[in-house]
């Protein structure tokens, strides 16, 4: 055989991915670079059809659940019957996830006494696309934070987790920083992803990063049951690896590159009380740089032990929100 045609087809070939992926590189920071916040956050951007679907309404003892989609949004609200606080928590999901990852730490919540709501973003679990997952953004996500938040009868607690915690800190940066308290549960670092986290990803799973960047469509990075509890969750989960690919959806690759310079800096100083949570086995985010992101905004800081990245699932998920619990209460909030 003779081993030059086949050499030179292999060159090409490689040749030719790289083009490809230095054209989407390419096009990417075009496009992030003309991504403008404030005027996202000026022009309305749910398009979805008017409209209201109640999926469930369920009461207990203890509290009611609401789930519907209205206007193009899925929307989990859990009412306690006996209320003791004024303030309401607004859960934000993160990459992949839905409304649906909060519902333990909600039922919590609720017979502790608060009212909450989680979402679901467009192109999540219930709710509709608008447009084509690799084309969203942090800036377009934000804007339908900032529309919810403002549907609320006063200023909530705001807990984020991963994207959903980036997604905070870009609320607290572009639109308010007076909020009664913010919880962080495994955020992505305060000022780029791509330092800490690309060597995580490249050693977890090169070929997931590959696919993410080959296509801007991060959906592949949990293409397997394997892979989402490899990097989401440990074996004490309360959702099998099976159980919890099911639910994950598709997510957009732009994301993760725009929460870098020069597309994003995180605020110098918050307002907000923030209680930063790390989770000690995670394969996503780096202890050392969730430390020093804690540091950055002068939050309170506490690794939770032997947990993964989704810590509202883990099998210490109540101790960790009795933190947070125990927390707002040490906050003042009421």
């Amino acid at each position: 055989m003779n081993k030059k045609p086949f050499t030179s087809i292999v060159m090409g070939i490689a040749g030719g991915l790289a083009a490809w992926m230095l054209g989407v590189w390419l096009w990417a920071m075009w496009y992030l670079g003309r991504r403008d916040v404030h005027r996202t956050l000026a022009e309305p951007q749910n398009q979805a059809p008017k409209g209201r679907a109640v999926l469930e309404e369920k009461e207990t003892e203890i509290y009611t659940v609401t789930h519907l989609i209205e206007d193009g949004i899925e929307r989990v609200t859990y009412t306690p019957k006996r209320r003791r606080f004024e303030t309401p928590i607004f859960f934000q999901h993160g990459m992949w996830h839905g409304a649906w990852c909060w519902q333990h730490w909600q039922a919590l919540f609720a017979g502790w006494g608060w009212e909450s709501h989680a979402i679901s973003l467009p192109g999540h679990t219930g709710s509709p696309s608008q447009r084509p997952m690799q084309l969203t953004t942090l800036d377009y996500y934000l804007a339908f934070i900032k529309t919810e938040i403002e549907r609320l009868p006063r200023k909530p607690v705001l807990v984020g987790h991963s994207m959903g915690g980036a997604l905070t800190q870009w609320y607290l940066r572009h639109v308010d920083d007076d909020l009664p308290a913010v919880v962080l549960v495994a955020p992505w670092v305060s000022h780029r992803t791509l330092e800490d986290g690309l060597p995580r990803f490249l050693k977890l799973d090169p070929l997931g990063v590959f696919l993410m960047f080959f296509t801007l469509s991060a959906t592949q990075f949990m293409r397997t049951p394997y892979h989402a509890a490899k990097k989401l969750t440990t074996g004490g989960a309360l959702y099998t690896p099976e159980e919890l690919h099911a639910r994950l959806g598709p997510e957009s690759g732009l994301v993760m590159l725009q929460h870098n310079p020069p597309f994003w800096a995180p605020a110098e100083e918050v307002r907000a009380p923030m209680l930063w949570l790390a989770a000690e086995k995670d394969t996503l985010i780096g202890e050392p740089a969730a430390r020093q992101s804690a540091a950055h905004y002068k939050a309170d800081y506490v690794v939770v032990p032997d947990a993964g990245h989704n810590l509202m699932m883990e099998h210490n998920y109540r101790a960790t929100a009795e933190q947070v619990r125990d927390w707002l209460a040490a906050q003042g909030v009421e």
